[in-house]
């Protein structure tokens, strides 16, 4: 993988990632907490979501090394969840606004490049390298939807797993060690077996979006 292939696939990953959050601190507004509204967060500013780490190095590392999962994360938008309607069921709203407006942009990529297919000579010239760009963006939407909604902390799928629990096992496991939750997911994730099916789902989203084998 080339430098500016790295750089392309950093750049759709900050960008993606930072809808996904400006979307946590939208519906928030919508319900009730502002937040993230008050601290700045609900705008495309990068430096406002930017986290140096999670954004730009570890991707960066993984996507070196040709991982299978790309992995990362923008600073969380801080969400007070006493100021909600409805707390039960507001939670889980919030929590899947970040993996569905990845998923949009995964829809939205994915009919782009449709879209250039039926216009081969545009294809054959400069519609390539939109099209190639737009698979990037497919491909990492899909990958953040996915990854998002696995039910471990502080991932959304967690949030949106306590909707089904009593309130006090639900305050508990929130309440895990997020250290703890990010060793357990990357243990998971290095697991072959589970590594399989996540490229399978991913295989299979970006193939009936885009209409090519990923």
């Amino acid at each position: 993988m080339t430098v500016l292939t790295v750089f392309i696939y950093i750049v759709v990953f900050i960008f993606s990632a930072i809808i996904h959050e400006i979307s946590h601190g939208y519906v928030a507004h919508l319900r009730g907490d502002d937040t993230a509204k008050l601290m700045g967060r609900i705008t495309l500013n990068p430096l406002s979501h930017i986290e140096l780490f999670g954004s730009i190095i570890l991707p960066a590392i993984l996507l070196s090394l040709r991982s299978p999962i790309l992995f990362g994360w923008a600073k969380p938008v801080l969400i007070d969840y006493r100021n909600f309607k409805n707390p039960k069921l507001d939670i889980p709203l919030v929590s899947l606004a970040g993996p569905i407006a990845n998923l949009l942009l995964a829809l939205v990529s994915g009919f782009g490049i449709r879209l250039i297919g039926i216009f081969p000579n545009f294809e054959a010239g400069f519609g390539a390298a939109i099209e190639s760009f737009l698979y990037i963006m497919l491909i990492i939407n899909v990958i953040l939807t996915i990854i998002n909604l696995i039910p471990i902390p502080p991932l959304d799928g967690s949030k949106v797993a306590t909707f089904f629990m009593p309130r006090d096992i639900a305050t508990k496991y929130m309440n895990i060690n997020s250290f703890i939750c990010l060793i357990a997911l990357l243990l998971l994730l290095s697991l072959g077996m589970v590594r399989s099916l996540l490229h399978s789902a991913i295989s299979f989203f970006v193939t009936i979006f885009s209409g090519i084998s990923y």
